[in-house]
C-alpha cells in the first residue's frame, strides 16, 4: 500500500511522469511553524546536478495545498504537491516489450495486468521519494528533539570517500552503474520507543528503509559484522546510570526498544537498473533473447541522492513511535 503510519500517517502518490506526485500527511501537531522554505534544504540535497546523478532536472518546488494557514499547521492534514516539468516519456516506449534488467518495468506490468504507467518507471520510480523526503521535513520539525544525519560510507566497493569521484566517473565513462552504503544516525531518542514484537524499533524503521527504491539490505549496529564476533566482543557495556553504553554494537535498540544511546542504521543501495551499457535481456514482442540499450536520463549512482531520503524515512519512523508513546 502506499500509506505508512499509525499516529503519524505518511501517504505517497503520484507517478514520474504524470502531472504531478505528492504526500499526504496525518498526525500534525497544530501551531507548528511550516513555511516553504522548510522544504528547501534536504529538497536541494535530493535535487539531481552533481556528477554521476541523472541530468533530469525538476525544480521540485512544493505546494502546500491544505493542513497551514497563516504560516502554521493547522492540526489537519497536510497535502504537499510537486508538479512534473521536464519529461520525456517517448525514451520508454520500447521498454514495454523489452524491460529493464533488475527494475520494474516486468513485474509491474504482471501485478496491474498491463495498466501501469510505465513512464519512467511510474510510481516505482525514485522520484516518488520527493514525497517522502517532504514528510521527512515535518517528522523532523514535529520531534525536534531528535537529531538525524546521514552519510555515504561506501560507494562501488570502496570505504575510501577519496575514490568516490573517480568511481562515479569510471561507471559514467562505462555506461554503467554503481551501488552504495548509507549510514543514518539519530541522537536525542528517549528509551523505550519501540512495541515487540512485530512493531520493534528495527522492524517499523526497516519496513520505511526497504520502501526506498533499490535499497535491498538494511542493518542495525554492527550488523551482519556481529554475527562474525563473540558476544564478549558484540556486548555493549552498561558505563552509567542513564544507560550509556561503553560500545554500540546494538545500535541503540535492545528487545526491540530504544536504549537512549545513538541509533545507527545502515542500508545497502543497488546499483542503478537503468545503464546505457547494451544487456542481453528477453523481448517479449519476439519471444527471444535481444541486445537492450536504454536511452533516457538515469543516474549513474543513486546512492548520491539517497541519504536525504534514508534520513526522512528513520525520522518519519521514530516520530510515529514517538506519539504512540505520548497517546
Amino acid at each position: 500500500m502506499n500509506q505508512f503510519g499509525r499516529y503519524f500517517r505518511v501517504t505517497i502518490f503520484g507517478e514520474s511522469h504524470g502531472e504531478a506526485l505528492g504526500v499526504i500527511v496525518d498526525g500534525i501537531k497544530a501551531g507548528m511553524s511550516l513555511t516553504l522554505g522548510d522544504f528547501e534544504g534536504d529538497l536541494a540535497r535530493r535535487r539531481s546536478g552533481a556528477p554521476g546523478t541523472t541530468p533530469r532536472h525538476e525544480s521540485d518546488l512544493p505546494q502546500i495545498v491544505s493542513g497551514v494557514f497563516e504560516g502554521h499547521t493547522t492540526g489537519a492534514p497536510v497535502a504537499i504537491l510537486f508538479r512534473n516539468e521536464n519529461t520525456r516519456s517517448s525514451d520508454y516506449a520500447k521498454l514495454i516489450d523489452h524491460p529493464r534488467p533488475s527494475h520494474a518495468d516486468w513485474v509491474a506490468a504482471q501485478r496491474f495486468e498491463q495498466y501501469n504507467d510505465p513512464r519512467g518507471g511510474g510510481h516505482f520510480s525514485g522520484r516518488v521519494t520527493l514525497g517522502l523526503v517532504a514528510a521527512g521535513v515535518i517528522a523532523k520539525k514535529q520531534s525536534s528533539s531528535i537529531s538525524i544525519s546521514s552519510e555515504i560510507i561506501e560507494l562501488g566497493g570502496s570505504r575510501n570517500t577519496t575514490d568516490f569521484e573517480q568511481i562515479i566517473s569510471n561507471a559514467v565513462r562505462d555506461g554503467d552503474s554503481v551501488g552504495g552504503v548509507i549510514e543514518c544516525r539519530a541522537d536525542g531518542v528517549p528509551i523505550g520507543l519501540g512495541e515487540p514484537f512485530f512493531d520493534s524499533v528495527e522492524s517499523i524503521v526497516s519496513h520505511l528503509m526497504f520502501s526506498i527504491p533499490g535499497v535491498k539490505g538494511v542493518e542495525f549496529g554492527s550488523g551482519f559484522a556481529g554475527a562474525r564476533l563473540r558476544g564478549s566482543e558484540n556486548n555493549d557495556p552498561i558505563i552509567d546510570a542513564r544507560g550509556t553504553t561503553a560500545t554500540n554494537n546494538s545500535g541503540g535498540i535492545n528487545g526491540g526498544l530504544t536504549n537512549g544511546n545513538q541509533i545507527v542504521v545502515r542500508i545497502a543501495v543497488k546499483p542503478t537498473a537503468s545503464i546505457e551499457r547494451t544487456q542481453q535481456t528477453f523481448n517479449f514482442a519476439n519471444r527471444r533473447i535481444e541486445p537492450l540499450t536504454i536511452g533516457g536520463r538515469h543516474d549513474a549512482c543513486i546512492a548520491l541522492r539517497a541519504a536525504v531520503v534514508a534520513e526522512a524515512a528513520l525520522a518519519i519512523a521514530l516520530t510515529d513511535l514517538l506519539q504512540h508513546t505520548q497517546k
